[in-house]
């Protein structure tokens, strides 16, 4: 059994977490720019197996997509195109950012370390990755 990659998309920086081989527990992984995310992609795929990937959709309050959503469609496409072979699942991401926000805050780091945006994008990544192991979709799913 492969991986789950997790995928936090925007315009500068990608949040990135994985799971360990067993699917069991979400991890971060790291934080790369934008524009040389499919080639660090490609480089940690040639090194480990990774069975699908799950795509933080912006989403609003109203459940309806983001300003944001259509640069992560675009990058939805290019993911497709440079991983024709894995599958894409697209999840909620609504509230990560704020979320991972106050866990840093809540954790003791300092204010520096609070504001380091590749550092939230990364904990947003994680939250992604574990909110979904957690869903109903994934549980039911043949995935497993």
């Amino acid at each position: 059994m492969g991986r789950i990659l997790a995928i936090d998309y925007g315009q500068k920086r990608v949040g990135l977490a994985v799971t360990d081989e067993n699917r069991i527990i979400a991890g971060s992984l790291t934080t790369v720019s934008s524009d040389q995310v499919i080639k660090f992609l490609k480089d940690y795929l040639s090194r480990e197996v990774v069975d699908f990937f799950v795509l933080g959709e912006p989403r609003n309050m109203a459940n309806q997509p983001s300003e944001s959503a259509k640069f992560v469609e675009e990058f939805a496409k290019s993911l497709s195109r440079a991983f024709p072979d894995k599958k894409i699942i697209r999840f909620d991401e609504r509230f990560t950012s704020k979320i991972a926000t106050l866990s840093l805050l809540q954790s003791g780091l300092k204010k520096k370390m609070r504001q380091d945006k590749a550092l939230v994008d990364t904990v947003s990544a994680t939250l992604i990755l574990q909110s979904f192991l957690e869903s109903r979709e994934y549980l039911s799913s043949n995935l497993l």
